[in-house]
């Protein structure tokens, strides 16, 4: 499947051109909320995975034919794990005027070179889940070498050396991170942190582990008001096509697969899509967590994710 993919629509990005720099599902953490399933790479020394040239190239290609309000690092897995994301950064923004977005775990920080590498970004958006090692261990299931403490200061010094907007993402799980205590240190931490926002947000889309359960409307509108006014809540399931620009394809897509499980063949031929069109939608899907990928007859099949029983035809 391609590196670069999309654009599709994005509630806290409008219609965002997704780019993704590591292997599939190469991570820091094997999150229980993930959408994209388990982390096959359990990992925390960045590489270069992929080459400058050759996003630069599939951006470049992407930009004939779309017009995305923002480019989007992020994919399977942890973007600050190839060490080469500093010089795609800035040879993107040399390519174009469009918003650079850095949609990242957090989890590398401490690492001054991995702050260094993402400065040009125009928005960073980390991701925090509890003020507690024991809560975060039980969340995210870090590399061995990870803890807290050191993820929080590198969140702080981050603070301290970026200029653009860092939008903070707290993930909230039932009977994880919801009580009284977790919230107030929750609190407590952010304040130190000073994001320029708090995108409150919680499992909207099947996770890897059915321990990751959605707390309710109410408890994030009582957390939103509680964290003040940064926060904005940003777990409300959207329609692809609300968005607009765009998003006819990947509408005519998911009703498909809702139908039945399709290989990437046959979306193609039902779309008058090429192929490679067809591998940067899946890929976006299966990334935002609408599609899940099945293998029969030793072929992937893409299945919605609001369908639990494929029929093959």
């Amino acid at each position: 499947m391609p590196n670069v993919f999309g654009p599709v629509p994005s509630r806290r990005l409008g219609l965002s051109l997704g780019v993704d720099l590591i292997p599939f599902k190469t991570c820091s953490y094997n999150c229980l909320y993930c959408q994209v399933g388990e982390t096959s790479f359990l990992k925390v020394k960045p590489e270069a995975h992929v080459s400058e040239r050759t996003i630069v190239n599939e951006i470049s290609e992407k930009l004939l034919t779309s017009t995305p309000d923002a480019i989007t690092f992020a994919g399977s897995g942890e973007p600050t794990l190839n060490s080469e994301i500093g010089k795609i950064i800035t040879s993107v923004k040399e390519l174009s005027d469009i918003k650079v977005v850095v949609l990242t775990n957090g989890s590398l920080f401490w690492q001054e070179e991995v702050r260094r590498r993402v400065l040009m970004a125009d928005v960073i958006m980390p991701t925090l889940v509890s003020a507690f090692e024991d809560t975060f261990k039980l969340i995210h299931r870090p590399h061995p070498s990870l803890k807290l403490i050191n993820i929080i200061e590198g969140l702080q010094k981050l603070r301290g050396d970026y200029q653009g907007s860092l939008d903070l993402e707290v993930i909230f799980l039932e009977g994880l991170n919801d009580s009284e205590k977790e919230i107030i240190g929750l609190k407590r931490i952010i304040d130190q942190i000073e994001p320029d926002k708090i995108q409150i947000n919680t499992v909207v889309r099947p996770p890897t582990d059915s321990k990751a359960k959605s707390i309710s409307n109410k408890r994030l509108a009582e957390i939103m008001t509680y964290f003040g006014k940064k926060a904005e809540i940003i777990a409300t399931s959207i329609l692809i096509g609300e968005e607009g620009k765009g998003s006819l394809a990947i509408n005519n897509l998911l009703e498909m697969v809702r139908r039945r499980p399709l290989r990437a063949v046959d979306i193609a031929a039902s779309l008058n899509l090429s192929l490679k069109d067809v591998d940067g939608l899946v890929k976006a899907l299966l990334i935002k967590g609408y599609l899940r990928k099945q293998k029969h007859s030793k072929e992937d099949y893409f299945i919605s994710n609001e369908k639990d029983i494929p029929s093959y035809k």
